[in-house]
């Protein structure tokens, strides 16, 4: 949900990087932002990374091996890092707002989400979303039953919640225009997060 920096992290040898496994998804994930599945291909990758094909097969099988890995690579530090930082923060309306801001912010520059949506019907990508998705709406619902709402509206709360992230972030890549500028944007989450965390 919220976007993570991508790029080459591996060990030095010899002034030249040694990629890992996950420097390869990560340019996948790139790729896929850019231009869909269809970007994630070996050679450009590659050419890319500066690196040769054989460093792709030294880690993986083929390009189907690349675009699981990279889907599980998009849901550790989209989704899991992000639970992980967040859960340093003992109060979860504070937690809970964070992750609105951070969430609704990222939205807007990274196309990597909107790309994977587009592409929903591939197999692959349809069950990274949905696993992705449920874990989310999961872990907003939980905070909103941290507080205190009854379990099937904190589940309701946080459905809603991410349907709100989701419209957000569609828009911010298709119709920007129709979103608030910068100086308005913190007033509108607050507008949008009062009814959810009202109690009637």
């Amino acid at each position: 949900m919220v976007m993570a920096q991508r790029g080459p992290r591996g060990q030095q040898t010899a002034g030249k990087p040694r990629l890992s496994a996950e420097d390869w998804a990560d340019a996948a994930l790139t790729a896929i932002s850019e231009g869909g599945l269809a970007a994630v291909a070996v050679e450009p990758l590659a050419v890319r990374l500066g690196a040769t094909k054989g460093s792709f097969y030294w880690h993986f099988a083929n390009r189907d091996a690349l675009i699981e890995a990279a889907l599980e690579r998009w849901a550790q530090t989209e989704t899991e890092a992000t639970i992980t930082e967040l859960e340093t923060e003992p109060d979860p309306e504070r937690r809970l707002r964070r992750l609105f801001s951070k969430a609704m912010a990222a939205a807007a520059q990274d196309p990597l989400e909107v790309s994977l949506l587009a592409t929903a019907d591939d197999p692959r990508v349809r069950s990274a979303l949905e696993r992705v998705t449920l874990r989310r709406i999961s872990y907003v619902a939980r905070l909103f039953g941290e507080l205190g709402f009854p379990e099937a509206e904190a589940r309701h709360r946080g459905l809603l919640a991410y349907s709100t992230y989701l419209g957000h972030t569609q828009l911010a890549h298709a119709v920007p225009s129709a979103l608030p500028s910068s100086d308005a944007l913190r007033h509108y989450l607050e507008t949008v997060l009062h009814p959810l965390l009202r109690r009637d």
